[in-house]
């Protein structure tokens, strides 16, 4: 992966991870404003997972780079993203995608000793869009 410069977030944290990872998937926007993007069509995601914290694990890790790549890779790379529980109700835009990213990040980190919090979620859906989600206050 070409080494990307992404927007930094402000935390009162020590240690900041970044984790870089694609998946490819199909998705449509289940509305008649959506223009093109309401015909099933593909991207190739693009995503980068900020992780901070004070504390180490007993392996000096914030959190284990591959243990994220697992948790979003495989469940996303080479599905239909509407057809997904994760996406029940809900309309796939790059915007939904990387909230629903963090949600599944923090849900993981929270059961971590160490209890390091994901600050941001960068997910680029085309080479000139993307996405950058913070969640608010202390989610």
């Amino acid at each position: 992966m070409i080494q990307q410069i992404y927007p930094t977030v402000n935390h009162p944290y020590q240690f900041e991870l970044n984790k870089d990872f694609n998946f490819s998937a199909a998705h449509y926007i289940p509305s008649e404003d959506a223009g093109k993007c309401m015909r099933t069509h593909g991207h190739t995601y693009f995503v980068n997972i900020t992780i901070a914290g004070d504390e180490l694990d007993h392996n000096g890790f914030l959190v284990n780079f591959s243990d994220l790549k697992k948790l979003i890779h495989d469940q996303f790379d080479h599905y239909l993203l509407n057809d997904l529980v994760q996406f029940k109700g809900k309309s796939p835009s790059t915007e939904i995608v990387a909230q629903t990213i963090y949600q599944m990040v923090q849900s993981y980190l929270k059961d971590q000793k160490n209890q390091p919090k994901c600050v941001q979620v960068y997910l680029r859906e085309t080479p000139t869009s993307y996405v950058v989600y913070r969640p608010k206050g202390d989610q």
